[in-house]
């Protein structure tokens, strides 16, 4: 049995499958709840923000893993 730690909120992933239970973004290794709130987070952004850039989009991405990663969880604001 191989065990992987969640590099965001440091949770054991028990049998890890890439892609099913945990995801592999740029050498970091974040289990499924933090993939689904890093997702929640991404889309308020991507809703206010056009045109689309991969650019910015990846910028994105890594400062909310990083700060994730500090944190010990990923911030979802919500913007109303």
């Amino acid at each position: 049995m191989k065990v992987l730690y969640c590099d965001v909120c440091k949770k054991p992933i028990e049998n890890p499958v890439p892609s099913r239970n945990y995801f592999h973004i740029a050498d970091i290794d974040i289990c499924e709840p933090c993939k689904d709130e890093l997702d929640l987070a991404m889309k308020y952004t991507l809703r206010q923000k056009k045109p689309f850039d991969y650019g910015w989009h990846d910028e994105l991405t890594m400062r909310l893993l990083h700060e994730g990663m500090q944190k010990g969880r990923i911030e979802v604001h919500p913007k109303r």
